[in-house]
């Protein structure tokens, strides 16, 4: 009997934590005019979301953005969505995100987690790391490193919510 409660409760906190996380936490960014927000307004916009974090030291943060920086203007178009790219960059390295997007030509939406507080509640480990929001702002998928193509299969989780 002890056991099979131990299980039920272990399995009942599980599924809390799992239902928790569904949602973005509550977390401080800045834009890059140096405004602070908090990420929990990304999930209130009404369209899908891709958050993307990414520094400027991480070749396959910034490869990723460049694939998808060609399918953005026609993602936007057909499955109304945004794009957020969040850099965990730290303060040696913050300075060089305005001229590295400029350069790039993204033009995604770009904030800047600061003290590493979204990061953090969010449980992202290691960058490159995705998040899919449906226009709800409920985390509906997640992938964490690039590939070549993994663009494609975004788009493809992107299509099956914009439905």
């Amino acid at each position: 009997m002890k056991k099979s409660m131990l299980l039920l409760s272990a399995l009942f906190l599980s599924v809390a934590a799992f239902a928790q996380m569904k949602n973005l936490p509550s977390a401080k960014v800045k834009t890059l005019d140096g405004q602070t927000m908090d990420v929990v307004e990304l999930g209130k916009t009404g369209k899908i979301t891709v958050i993307s974090f990414w520094a400027t030291w991480c070749s396959p943060c910034k490869k990723e953005l460049d694939a998808i920086k060609d399918y953005y203007p026609e993602w936007q178009e057909k499955y109304n969505m945004e794009l957020v790219a969040i850099s965990v960059d730290d303060t040696r390295t913050a300075a060089k995100i305005p001229s590295m997007v400029q350069e790039k030509g993204w033009d995604y939406r770009i904030l800047h987690d600061y003290n590493k507080e979204f990061q953090q509640t969010a449980n992202v480990a290691s960058v490159p790391h995705t998040l899919l929001l449906d226009a709800e702002g409920n985390i509906i998928y997640e992938h964490v490193g690039y590939a070549p193509g993994d663009e494609l299969e975004l788009e493809e989780k992107i299509k099956a919510i914009a439905k």
